[in-house]
C-alpha cells in the first residue's frame, strides 16, 4: 500500500511540476515581466508553505550560520526559474521543460569535477546520449523550433539547478527539514525577484482578478504541492524511482504545448525528448544497472578448476 501511495506521490510532483507553462504562458500573454511573475510565484509560495508548517506545528528555527547557504542556494534557485522562464519566450515549452529535465546530468558532472565522485561507464553513455538528445533539439526545423540563444539559456537553468541540488546535499542543511529548507529558500527567492523588480523599475500589480488566482495556482500547484508530494514520495518509494518517475514533467509539458498552445510536434524532436528522458533514467538507475552488469558477468565468467 505504501508502495501504491509513494507511485501516486511521485507521479503528482511530476505532473505537477510540468504545470508552471500552463500557468507562466498566460501570465507572460497578458504583458507580465518575468521577474514579477516570479516575485509573485514564490511569494504566494512562501505563504502557502509556511501555512503548511504552521498547521504540522513545525519549527520555524535556524541557526545564523545558515543564512549563507540559504542565499546561495535561492540563488541558483532563482537563475534555474529565471532561465527557464526567459527559454519559454524561445522555444515550445514541451522542449524547453525537457532541457530543463537534464539536470541530473550536471549533477553527475558537477560532483565529478568539484568532488572527485567516480563516474560510471554507464553514466558516461547516458551523457554522450543525452547531449545527442540536445543536438536533436537544437537542430531547426518547422516544428517546436529552438534556436541556439534559447538551448543556451535553458541549459544554464539545468545547471543551476543541478547547482542547487549539489548544494543541498554538500551543504550544513542537508539534513533539515525539507519543508523548512524549501521556506527559507523561497523566502529568500522572493526577496532576490523582489529586489530584482524594485532595482529594474519592472514591479507590475497584477493586471486583473483572473491573473491573481493563476499566480495563487502557478505557486501552489508546480510549486509547493510538488515539493510536499515529493517529499511523500521519497519516504514511501525512495529517491530512485522518484526520480525516474520525474520523467513525466516534461511529457507533461509537451502535452500541455501541444493540446492548450498548439505548438507542433515532429517526429525528430520526439526522438530528442525520448533520448533524453532516457539519459536521465539510465543516470538515476546507473547503481542498478552495474549491479545487474556485474551479475551477468559473474555467471558467464569462465571458472578455473
Amino acid at each position: 500500500m505504501n508502495r501504491f501511495k509513494g507511485v501516486l506521490y511521485g507521479i503528482s510532483t511530476s505532473v505537477t511540476f510540468g504545470l508552471i507553462p500552463l500557468f507562466t504562458l498566460p501570465l507572460m500573454g497578458r504583458g507580465m515581466v518575468y521577474d514579477s511573475i516570479l516575485f509573485y510565484r514564490f511569494f504566494f509560495a512562501s505563504i502557502a508553505l509556511g501555512t503548511v508548517m504552521l498547521i504540522k506545528k513545525e519549527s520555524f528555527r535556524i541557526e545564523w550560520k545558515d543564512l549563507p547557504v540559504f542565499i546561495l542556494l535561492a540563488v541558483f534557485y532563482t537563475f534555474s526559474s529565471l532561465f527557464l522562464l526567459y527559454g519559454y519566450g524561445y522555444m515550445g515549452a514541451g522542449v524547453a521543460t525537457t532541457l530543463h529535465f537534464t539536470y541530473p546530468v550536471f549533477v553527475t558532472l558537477l560532483m565529478f569535477f568539484i568532488f572527485r565522485e567516480r563516474t560510471s561507464l554507464v553514466t558516461w553513455v547516458a551523457i554522450i546520449l543525452a547531449v545527442c538528445g540536445v543536438a536533436l533539439l537544437s537542430l531547426p526545423s518547422t516544428g517546436m523550433s529552438a534556436d541556439v540563444k534559447g538551448i543556451v539559456i535553458v541549459i544554464l537553468s539545468a545547471v543551476a539547478y543541478g547547482s542547487y541540488i549539489v548544494g543541498v546535499n554538500k551543504s550544513r542543511v542537508r539534513n533539515m527539514n525539507s519543508r523548512k529548507l524549501a521556506f527559507y529558500v523561497f523566502i529568500f527567492t522572493t526577496l532576490i525577484f523582489g529586489g530584482k523588480t524594485v532595482v529594474s523599475n519592472d514591479f507590475q500589480l497584477p493586471p486583473d482578478l483572473s491573473s491573481v488566482g493563476i499566480m495563487v495556482l502557478l505557486a501552489v500547484l508546480p510549486t509547493v504541492v510538488s515539493n510536499i508530494t515529493l517529499v511523500l514520495a521519497v519516504q514511501n518509494i525512495g529517491g530512485t524511482l522518484t526520480s525516474v518517475l520525474g520523467a513525466l514533467e516534461p511529457l507533461t509539458a509537451v502535452c500541455i504545448g501541444v493540446l492548450v498552445f498548439g505548438e507542433d510536434f515532429t517526429l525528430r524532436e520526439g526522438f530528442g525528448i525520448l533520448l533524453v528522458l532516457v539519459a536521465v533514467t539510465v543516470i538515476v538507475l546507473t547503481g542498478a544497472i552495474q549491479g545487474k552488469m556485474s551479475k551477468v558477468f559473474r555467471k558467464i565468467r569462465p571458472r578455473h578448476a
